[in-house]
Order: structure tokens, then C-alpha cells, then sequence
């Protein structure tokens, strides 16, 4: 997994992120602006085409490549939350979409031609309870109508396409609760003002979320995903890649707090002295360290089962609650250890602070990772 090849490709998007100094990332988080140069860079680099098939013109890496360009982003102080999406959606495509789909999409999507950001999963009154929503699509002739709303559709602005999942099936008609939802490929550049409305909303960091709304849009049933009905279990199927990506961002998140911290306590004189000569500033970063240290090994204890094809969900899931706490902590530590200037937008740490935050929330909350561990790893009863 730390092959030669993932040194390589840290020291490459380093340098690519050297371009993008925390003045950009300030400029967009004040303006609330999409970092669409960044993410073009990126993309012209290869490197949101990573987890694409060679054939397809990608990058055909693992796993373990995704994480490591995603980590290193975070750990050089920007933001993967603009484009880290497209990485574990495409793994839906990949392993239930036709040849005819993937030859269709996949090469546009390698060379940035088309963008597949959005993910319509969550719903206003379902949250987290993906089977309870109410999102539908009825098949019409050789089209679905789609009717409902999306919340937290990050980057539905900049996306060309979403993956969608919706009711095809009413719940009362269906022999598992698990069945009747399907997934759709939504051409967003047709879809929007002909059915599709998006509204940005406004929240404590730059993340470019929106919530959208779906009034008879006509999806092409062409652009069904896999076999109507199944469409949860290729969703579930993802979100064990997804949950390895976030960990690995909120690792490079925490060494970029740590290294932040440690190197501010080295140089900061108070009293006469280095204020890092104090246990008080020292023991909070070394406690961060630890931590980090700790959840960075259960990603890649995770990555590992996942690359091997065996079910890391336990893992997957224990990392992104670990590392998410991580990163939390040496957050805290660099704030504490800058003290007032760690509230000062030009350090740049309340902006990552602010940002990092999210990771306990979404995308799944520290709760249901621990119902999930408590039911599938310990055998309790399920408590939801």
C-alpha cells in the first residue's frame, strides 16, 4: 500500500498544491467561491481520474492511490472537499454500470470533460435513513419522471453529472426494505431549468452545498445504473470506499495541524523561552500525534481489506470515526498553542479548523458508526 508509487504521487500533488497557497483558499472561503482552478489542475494532472480504468483513460490505481492524492491535499492546507466526490462515486459506475455506460462516460469524465460531483442521496426528512426516502422516479415510456428533493447535493453547481437515487418501487409494495430504490445518472446540463432547480446553501465553511429540487424531470431510462430495485445495495457498496477517502483526509488534516503546532512552539518566545518547552503546549500535540498515528494505521489496515476484497466495513467506518477525531483534536491543540493568532484568518488553521469539523458529522455522523460497531462487531441488538 505505501509503495514507492504513492511516494511519488504525494511528492507530485505537493508540488501541484504548492500553486494554490492558503491566500487562494482564503480568497475562496471568504468569497464562498468554488476553487475551480484547483480543481482543474487537478484534473488536467490525472489525478481525479485515478481510480479510472487505464482502457478508459484513467489512472487505474487503487484504493490506496486515491487516498494518498486525497491525504496529501489535505496535509499541504487545502480543501479535497471540492472534488473529492467524483473518487467514490465513480466506484458505483465502475461496478454496476453497462459497458455501454462506462464507454459512454468514463473517458469524459478522465479528461475532466464531464464532471461527476454530485450525489443525490439525502433527503430533508430521511437524513441518514437512506430507506426511508421519498425521492421517485416512475418509469414513462423510455423515461423515468423524477419528483423530490435532495439536501447536502454538494457541488450540484459544478457538476455535470449526479448520481442519483430514488424510489422506483412505493415501500409498501416491496418484500425487503432494501428494495425499490434505484440508482440514475443525471445529465445536469439538460436537466437543470427543465425539471431540476438547485439552491446554494450557506453554511460555516466553504463547501459548496446546495439543496435540489426534481418537478417531473425526465431522466432517460437508458441511464438506469445496474437492475431497477437493487440500486441501495450498489449505494452501500460505495460507502465503504467512501468512508477510507474521508479518514484519509482528515489524516493529511491532522498532520497539517500537528506540523502547524509543533513548529509555531518551536519558534514562539514567551517568558524568555520557547513556549514549546512547556509541558502544557507540549503534551496536547504529542496526544494529537498519537491519535493521528493510531487512526492512520486503521486506514490503512482498512485499505488493505478493501484492496483484498474482503468486507471492511467494520474498518471502514472505524477509521473515518478515528481519523475524524484526530483531526478534531490536533485542530484544538494548534488553535490552543497559537492562541489569539489561531483565530486569525491569515494563519489559515480556523479556516481547516472549520473545515475538518465536518468529518463528525458527515458523511455519516460518529453515532451511527458506533451503532453500527455495536451491532455488526460486538452482536448487540440494533438500536435504530
Amino acid at each position: 500500500m505505501m509503495t514507492e508509487s504513492h511516494t511519488a504521487i504525494r511528492e507530485e500533488v505537493a508540488k501541484l498544491c504548492q500553486q494554490f497557497p492558503g491566500e487562494y483558499w482564503r480568497a475562496k472561503d471568504r468569497d464562498r467561491a468554488y476553487p475551480g482552478e484547483f480543481v482543474a489542475a487537478l484534473t488536467e494532472a490525472g489525478y481525479l481520474a485515478a481510480l479510472i480504468p487505464e482502457e478508459y483513460g484513467g489512472a487505474g490505481l487503487p484504493l490506496s492511490g486515491a487516498a494518498a492524492i486525497l491525504e496529501e491535499i489535505q496535509r499541504q492546507g487545502g480543501n479535497g472537499g471540492a472534488c473529492h466526490a467524483q473518487m467514490y462515486i465513480m466506484g458505483t459506475l465502475l461496478r454496476h454500470g453497462s459497458d455501454a455506460q462506462k464507454a459512454q462516460y468514463l473517458p469524459r469524465i478522465a479528461t475532466g470533460e464531464l464532471r461527476l460531483q454530485a450525489f443525490g442521496v439525502t433527503e430533508p426528512t430521511s437524513g441518514t435513513d437512506t430507506l426511508a426516502l421519498k425521492t421517485t422516479a416512475v418509469r414513462d415510456g423510455d423515461d423515468y419522471v423524477v419528483n423530490g428533493q435532495k439536501i447536502w447535493t454538494s457541488r450540484a453547481e459544478h457538476s455535470d453529472l449526479m448520481l442519483l437515487l430514488a424510489r422506483t418501487s412505493p415501500r409498501d409494495q416491496v418484500a425487503k426494505r432494501t428494495d425499490g430504490l434505484s440508482v440514475l445518472l443525471v445529465d445536469m446540463r439538460a436537466a437543470v431549468g427543465n425539471g431540476l432547480t438547485i439552491r446554494p446553501i450557506d453554511t460555516m465553511m466553504n463547501h459548496a452545498t446546495t439543496e435540489v429540487f426534481f418537478d417531473n424531470l425526465r431522466v432517460p431510462a437508458a441511464n438506469l445504473i445496474g437492475t431497477e430495485g437493487q440500486g441501495f445495495r450498489y449505494i452501500l457498496s460505495g460507502m465503504n470506499a467512501e468512508r477510507i477517502l474521508i479518514a484519509a483526509e482528515c489524516i493529511g488534516d491532522a498532520k497539517w495541524f500537528i506540523d502547524k503546532a509543533s513548529a509555531y512552539a518551536k519558534e514562539r518566545q514567551v517568558f524568555g523561552r520557547p513556549i514549546g518547552q512547556n509541558q502544557g503546549i507540549q503534551f496536547p500535540i504529542a496526544r494529537a500525534y498519537a491519535q493521528m498515528r493510531a487512526a492512520e494505521l486503521m486506514v490503512h489496515d482498512a485499505i488493505r481489506q478493501y484492496e483484498a476484497g474482503e468486507n471492511a466495513g467494520a474498518e471502514a467506518n472505524m477509521a473515518k470515526m478515528l481519523a475524524a477525531e484526530a483531526s478534531w483534536a490536533a485542530g484544538e491543540a494548534c488553535i490552543q498553542t497559537h492562541g489569539g493568532f489561531g483565530f486569525a484568518a491569515e494563519y489559515d488553521i480556523e479556516r481547516k479548523f472549520r473545515e475538518t469539523r465536518l468529518y463528525q458529522v458527515a458523511p455519516i455522523s460518529t453515532n451511527l458508526i458506533l451503532s453500527y460497531v455495536a451491532e455488526h462487531v460486538l452482536g448487540m441488538p440494533r438500536s435504530y
